[in-house]
């Protein structure tokens, strides 16, 4: 009996281990995606910014972008702004059967005021995207966007830190998840408490057109990984950043534009199209995979281009030739 006892609870921890290693997603995220201008002027022609990427979107279990535009109809550009984008309701085909959710976290989704942003919402509602990190108030704004997939449940959370911090949402009015250090680190804990495997931060911080993460970005990641956070992601600063392991959890600290025009220099002028391969155990591996935009601000694939790539057993940062 003992014997037979041993066998069946042997077996027991081989099919919880099985079912363990088999729940695999596969994540694609992207940075800045800004539909307005000459990405807009694209769309508006008939052609698809996103032509040179759309394979390696769609394979992806999910994937999600940083919309770093208001997509609507009305509002007006708020004052004081250098730079305020708007782009055309018909913007969103880019986007639809391809992203399954974009962070409207960014210090560009309050560019045309409220009227706008709750536009954006429903367009996007509409479309079949689902949307984080903003929200029609403070509660919807830092509601986890909660991803289910062959029984692994992922939260990803996103929040703004680069200002202003006047379209931050409130109780009763809508607006963006601003970075406040004790509200992240309570939402980690709440998606958590409510059965998450996986909590990914998508944060839009830093300094734009730093090649490094500032002081305030290595401090506050390593904080959200402490809190419980398995990989953390960034972007906002218009150039890719590096990326690192903490306590063996990824940190990928800015992933650059990915749409966007209006730039010269090489470094703003490359993203990085991010893909994570996990399962109920966490990270399994990683790389990223280079994006050239055009003058016209459309991403080009860099076939020979070497970035970041990684598995997490090996917790080592390491360079892969892009395919």
């Amino acid at each position: 009996m003992k014997v037979r006892a041993g066998v069946a609870w042997l077996l027991l921890l081989m099919s919880a281990q099985l079912w363990a290693v088999t729940r695999e997603v596969n994540l694609v995220l992207v940075g800045d995606i800004m539909l307005d201008d000459g990405p807009g002027r694209v769309i508006a022609s008939g052609r698809d910014p996103l032509v040179h990427f759309s394979s390696l979107i769609t394979r992806a279990d999910y994937a999600i972008a940083n919309l770093e535009c208001p997509v609507a109809s009305v509002g007006v550009a708020t004052a004081g702004k250098m730079f305020a984008f708007r782009a055309a309701p018909a913007a969103l085909t880019a986007l639809k059967g391809r992203f399954q959710a974009v962070s409207l976290a960014n210090n560009h989704s309050g560019d045309y005021g409220r009227s706008a942003f709750l536009q954006t919402i429903e367009l996007l509602d509409k479309a079949g995207v689902r949307h984080f990190g903003g929200g029609r108030n403070l509660a919807e704004a830092h509601a986890p966007l909660w991803i289910e997939r062959n029984g692994l449940r992922i939260a990803l959370l996103g929040y703004n830190e680069y200002k202003p911090r006047g379209f931050e949402a409130g109780p009763d009015w809508p607006g963006i998840a601003w970075s406040e250090d004790w509200q992240v680190l309570a939402d980690i804990r709440a998606a958590r408490a409510a059965g998450a495997d996986i909590i990914i931060p998508f944060l839009h911080w830093g300094w734009e057109k730093e090649p490094n993460p500032s002081a305030r970005q290595r401090q506050l990641a390593h904080t959200l990984i402490d809190a419980g956070a398995d990989v953390v992601v960034g972007s906002h600063p218009h150039v890719t950043q590096g990326a690192e392991y903490y306590r063996g959890k990824l940190i990928v600290y800015s992933l650059g534009n990915f749409v966007f025009d209006s730039f010269k220099t090489q470094s703003t002028r490359t993203g990085w199209l991010l893909e994570l391969h996990l399962n109920a155990t966490g990270l399994l591996d990683w790389r990223t995979v280079a994006a050239w935009l055009d003058e016209e601000g459309v991403p080009q694939r860099l076939p020979a281009a070497q970035t970041p790539c990684g598995k997490a057993a090996d917790q080592l940062v390491q360079v892969c030739l892009n395919r």
